[in-house]
């Protein structure tokens, strides 16, 4: 069984997402096929980027992951394959795999050639579908590319760490189903960058002054029950190893969340500034 999994832009509303499986069941009618997401924000490639790498290691080693988001071959984005810590990533190079790079060198990556081998009116999925489903069966990647060796990096959206070493400088890239608001700054950078220093992190003039190891670990006395910490905020490191800043057990659809209650969304600036 080779497993393809899914993860676009696309929505559920319209039929692409069902039609996409019925072309790879097609090619392949054996691949086993998951859905990872396909409520990407629409051309988003930080989000999907942040989603893809999350989830990616939850599979067996020699999944095949489609990314369906911005994939639009152009001048500037041309459709590539990777090997990756055992995984096969197909995508356009349009910074989307950046996140993963930064973590484990790539083993393998090629520039996807066989446009011209399908029907004249292929679209940009079946080129992903055709390779996808090549790789799944056991095919390599020489066979569908011309090998290169650097991907478009992003350029916005970066982590910076100030001259003088004393503060990160982050952005919120994802906002999840409980409104948690997920930055891009790692607990790797943190725990390069802090030195036993203390710390604070700081957005939209407010301040967080600790990171806890999960959330329940705000009720910090024993004198009160874990609800009366409800509502308030907290920062953790989560499950992907991303600062994330939440709310304890506020529902965003009764009281709101960390992006409505704290007025945090998509691109806005969280630091963390370093005491000596």
């Amino acid at each position: 069984m080779s497993i393809i999994t899914l993860t676009t832009d696309y929505g559920l509303k319209d039929h692409f997402v069902g039609a996409l499986k019925g072309k790879i069941l097609s090619e392949y009618s054996e691949a086993s096929i998951v859905d990872i997401s396909h409520d990407i924000d629409p051309f988003n490639t930080a989000e999907a980027s942040y989603i893809i790498s999350s989830s990616y290691a939850s599979f067996p080693k020699g999944t095949v992951h489609i990314i369906g988001v911005d994939l639009e071959s152009n001048k500037e984005n041309q459709h590539i394959a990777m090997q990756w810590n055992d995984h096969f990533f197909i995508a356009a190079d349009n910074g989307i795999l950046s996140m993963l790079t930064q973590k484990i060198i790539p083993q393998k990556i090629v520039a996807i050639t066989i446009h011209d081998r399908l029907h004249s009116d292929a679209s940009d999925l079946d080129v992903f579908v055709k390779v996808a489903c090549h790789i799944a069966k056991g095919g390599v990647l020489n066979v569908i590319g011309k090998e290169i060796t650097t991907l478009k990096q992003v350029t916005d959206l970066q982590v910076s760490l100030s001259d003088d070493g004393n503060q990160l400088k982050g952005n919120v890239i994802y906002i999840d189903h409980f409104g948690n608001v997920v930055t891009n700054i790692s607990k790797k950078q943190f725990l390069e960058t802090v030195k036993g220093r203390s710390f604070e992190i700081v957005f939209k003039n407010k301040i967080i002054k600790t990171i806890l190891p999960y959330y329940s670990a705000i009720a910090s006395s024993d004198k009160y029950p874990i609800k009366y910490y409800e509502g308030e905020k907290l920062a953790i490191f989560n499950e992907a190893g991303f600062l994330e800043i939440a709310i304890f057990r506020s529902n965003p659809l009764t009281v709101g969340s960390a992006s409505t209650l704290l007025g945090l969304n998509y691109r806005d600036v969280v630091s963390i500034r370093f005491k000596s």
